[in-house]
């Protein structure tokens, strides 16, 4: 068992930062991550994807090799391909690597899993040539692919991000299908003075609409009543805009409507969470430095609420320092001293959330499907199966399982969590906190019998 002073799960944004300032202020730092080089989602393959498509994913993309330069300094261990699958009191964490399993235990653990990509569960979506806009977006990271015939459908600026990379890349999307309402964008506006501080974000997002314009690619928004048509596959997107019913006509759909943050470790660990009506989903509670309820534990980035990747850069670094602190390496004052920047940095990076989650909430109809509509894909269950359990009496998402398996597959309510507790609440009158969430127990990903059984393989820790 590898020992340390602080073990950061996720190597994003936040985890790296977090990793970089917790060593320069002397403690020794695992670093466990799933993917096999650093980055997280925002930045995935950055060291090797910079060169070769930097101009089309952008400037802000490559601010990613920085941070990832920054875990080659001493006192950091970066683990790499190690899937945590248990976080046990006194901060012993199990995983997986090459096969076999393995553990660290840490003095401190910062909680840097980031955000899930929000599933949009929408007639048709479970067909094949439909994917995340997030998904589409790693593989232009990954392998340098992208779909030649897609039409983008949701909302959030994540999606003009994704159009304006495929517009530099010479595969447009044929249209955006938006979702967000003239309402939603004049309930925005009162929170437009505080967005205002962090301007560059605006500016951004209008250069990237300007972006698509000119590439004519068509934009359609207030859509309501979507769906993916096709026999055995996705033929194309059928929706209502402004009084008018359409339908276009594509070989891939690209669905996204919102990041959320994810939650499983955190939950698994008992910290506590409430419901943000902002956000639509449960975040957990943490203070000014990123603590939690639990003792040890602390929580930067998107995993604590979505904030993007320069506010994640920030709050690691924060994290860093509290836990540098509690560990007796600084003391109050230098901590203090060294996170005021920080904060600051911070809190412009944010100042333009509330505008953005007015202005691009959720899609009401993937937020309460249809009765039809699948919600938990790995265990076909139905919108209309969870509002059935509960005129039945089921009250949450624990007795869901029981009546019905929803969570219980491979994902464990990963992507069904939030829409089963959403469902139930309205069926039951009750808010999502009464409603509450997955009770999550380790194993909370995947692990065989023979990557336990190698644990204590002498032959196999010589092989590694």
């Amino acid at each position: 068992m590898q020992c340390c002073d602080l073990a950061i799960i996720g190597a994003g944004p936040a985890g790296m930062a977090a990793a970089a300032e917790a060593a320069q202020q002397g403690l020794s730092v695992i670093l466990l991550d799933e993917q096999n080089r650093p980055g997280g989602q925002i930045y995935r393959d950055v060291d090797c994807a910079a060169g070769t498509r930097g101009a089309i994913l952008g400037q802000e993309y490559l601010r990613g090799a920085t941070l990832t330069a920054g875990l080659g300094g001493a006192g950091i261990t970066h683990l790499s391909g190690a899937v945590v699958w248990a976080i046990e009191d006194g901060f012993r964490i199990s995983f997986t690597r090459h096969g076999r399993a393995g553990q660290v235990e840490a003095e401190r653990i910062i909680l840097a899993t980031g955000a899930l990509e929000r599933p949009m569960p929408a007639p048709g979506w479970t067909l094949p040539g439909v994917m995340t806009a997030g998904a589409a977006q790693i593989l232009l990271k990954q392998s340098g692919v992208l779909p030649r015939c897609a039409v983008l459908t949701g909302s959030g600026p994540l999606l003009y991000l994704i159009a304006a990379q495929m517009v530099r890349a010479g595969t447009p999307p044929l249209a955006l299908v938006e979702t967000q309402t003239a309402a939603s964008l004049m309930a925005s506006a009162r929170h437009l003075p505080g967005a205002l501080r962090g301007w560059r974000y605006l500016a951004k997002g209008l250069k990237m609409l300007a972006e698509i314009k000119r590439a004519g690619v068509p934009r359609y928004t207030g859509a309501a009543n979507i769906a993916v048509t096709g026999s055995t596959r996705a033929e194309a997107v059928s929706f209502r805009s402004k009084g008018q019913e359409h339908s276009i006509a594509c070989d891939t759909v690209l669905l996204h409507h919102g990041v959320v943050p994810n939650t499983q470790a955190a939950h698994s660990i008992g910290v506590p969470h409430a419901w943000s009506e902002a956000q639509q989903c449960f975040v957990p509670e943490t203070g000014t430095w990123g603590e939690t309820g639990k003792d040890g534990v602390l929580i930067a980035g998107d995993g604590a609420g979505i904030g993007g990747a320069m506010a994640a850069e920030f709050a690691g670094r924060i994290a860093a320092l509290k836990a540098a602190e509690e560990l007796g390496r600084i003391t109050a004052q230098e901590r203090d001293r060294r996170a005021a920047p920080l904060f600051s940095q911070r809190s412009r990076e944010t100042a333009v959330r509330p505008f953005l989650d007015a202005a691009y909430p959720p899609y009401a109809g993937a937020l309460r499907p249809a009765d039809s509509t699948i919600v938990c894909r790995c265990e076909e269950v139905t919108a209309g199966d969870i509002r059935s359990y509960a005129k039945l009496g089921c009250l949450g998402p624990n007795q869901a399982k029981a009546f019905g398996r929803a969570g219980m597959g491979p994902c464990q309510g990963r992507y069904c969590g939030l829409t089963v507790t959403a469902l139930l609440a309205e069926a039951s009158g009750q808010t999502p906190d009464e409603t509450g969430y997955y009770r999550i127990r380790p194993p909370i990903k995947p692990v065989t019998l023979g990557e336990l059984a190698a644990m204590d393989d002498p032959a196999a820790t010589a092989a590694e």
